[in-house]
């Protein structure tokens, strides 16, 4: 039987913060920038959670439901640091490590019973030792499945360790909201309400045939969930084993709506380079490359061009998104830009031999850049273009989060009607 851990850092950029500033140890901290700004909550401590504020909340909206929280923009550079001190932890416990995200991790310690102890004293330890080489506090959800380990986990939070034994995953998860769940949202979740499903028990006392009548293939999957099995999404990979990504992107909200042309082009050179940065980081090229434009009324379009040879370099991509922008933008103020690279590939292709040396100039132009950024930060180097470009990432939108699978997307029931997704943002 395996045994899995589940290591979620307890309001992970909140408690980095406190690190460095132990006043705001007590008190209700938001991260995700300003209060009257747009944009998104990144996390929220645990005081400010009292008064209804969570992640991926409107900025505005958490400072309306905590008007005396302290809003910060956070800082990506610590959050990242911080994420290695405990990879490296949890790796020297055991090897086999999964990193989730850059504050959530799986652990398989089947095999670690001589060196660490039974499963509860090992999560124990475990505990013990991040806090002391790290001074943040985690909750460890323990199972024989990723799945209800992660569930445990949450309901350790905060600061606490929870063990399921072996044959009690279905009676541990039969009381609990159907919303705790992995991969179920509030719309799933209003969907599941409509069939009368609340509780997981519920849910798990349902025929799977009439589970994927209902929910097609995502229904099967919400089957296994409800009898603790690792399934659909994320929990259908074996345990090490890891999703290229579909695409890779930046995106960036401004603070008022401009239709500055000079400002709208400079946040695309520098998006541009975002992206173009981490598909080097990542060894990959695009065969694609879209914008996207959101104007003060929350209307979204999305433009993309496929290019003639798959590409890495930003001046490249910064090209086609240009073009791409001077053929859709109107002229009205724009909220939102965004520069996605997809239809991803391990090699570069075929071109000319001119093309191919002019090619390879950028390609050692740009990996010197990268070593510079490394040195000295990511806006040491810049495109011209992209010089007037800069902003201050907010912590939800600078990519601190490590490459993922494509997060589950749910099937509506067939009877349901199908709506637009409300926006991204305030």
């Amino acid at each position: 039987m395996a045994t899995i851990f589940h290591v979620d850092m307890d309001a992970f950029f909140v408690s980095v913060e406190e690190i460095f500033d132990p006043s705001l140890k007590g008190k209700a901290v938001v991260v995700g920038g300003p209060a009257n700004a747009r944009g998104v909550v990144s996390a929220a401590s645990y005081e400010a959670r009292k008064f209804g504020v969570h992640s991926a909340m409107p900025l505005r909206t958490a400072s309306q439901k905590c008007p005396h929280a302290i809003f910060l923009n956070g800082n990506r550079e610590r959050y990242v640091e911080y994420s290695r001190r405990v990879e490296a932890e949890l790796r020297a416990f055991t090897p086999l490590v999964s990193m989730a995200s850059i504050d959530e991790a799986y652990l398989d310690v089947s095999g670690a019973t001589r060196l660490h102890g039974p499963p509860l004293a090992a999560g124990h330890k475990l505990h013990e030792r991040i806090k002391r080489a790290t001074g943040l506090n985690c909750s460890i959800g323990i199972s024989s499945s990723r799945l209800v380990s992660k569930i445990c986990s949450d309901q350790a939070k905060p600061n606490g360790v929870l063990w399921v034994l072996p044959g009690t995953e279905a009676r541990f998860l039969a009381p609990l909201d159907v919303r705790k769940v992995p991969g179920v949202g509030k719309r799933t979740e209003e969907a599941l309400h409509l069939c009368g499903i609340r509780r997981i028990g519920d849910l798990a006392r349902l025929d799977p045939a009439f589970l994927e009548q209902r929910f097609g293939k995502w229904g099967l999957a919400l089957a296994g969930k409800a009898q603790g099995l690792d399934a659909g999404g994320w929990f259908d990979s074996s345990f090490l084993e890891t999703e290229d990504p579909k695409s890779i992107s930046h995106e960036h909200t401004y603070d008022e709506d401009t239709a500055e042309r000079g400002r709208l082009i400079a946040t695309i050179a520098h998006l541009s380079e975002m992206v173009g940065r981490r598909l080097r980081d990542h060894g990959f090229f695009t065969r694609t490359v879209q914008i996207k434009l959101r104007d003060a009324d929350f209307h979204t379009i999305t433009r993309a061009r496929t290019l003639a040879h798959a590409s890495q370099l930003d001046t490249e991509i910064f090209a086609e998104a240009r073009a791409l922008f001077e053929k859709n933008w109107r002229g009205a103020p724009v909220r939102l830009i965004g520069v996605q690279a997809s239809n991803l590939e391990q090699t570069e292709g075929q071109s000319s031999l001119l093309e191919q040396s002019n090619r390879d100039r950028w390609r050692s132009a740009m990996a010197a850049a990268d070593r510079l950024r490394d040195k000295f930060g990511d806006d040491t180097v810049s495109l011209a273009a992209g010089l007037q470009g800069r902003f201050r990432r907010r912590v939800d939108e600078t990519s601190a989060q490590r490459l993922e699978p494509a997060p589950e997307r749910p099937q509506r029931p067939k009877s349901s009607q199908s709506t637009q997704s409300p926006p991204d943002r305030d």
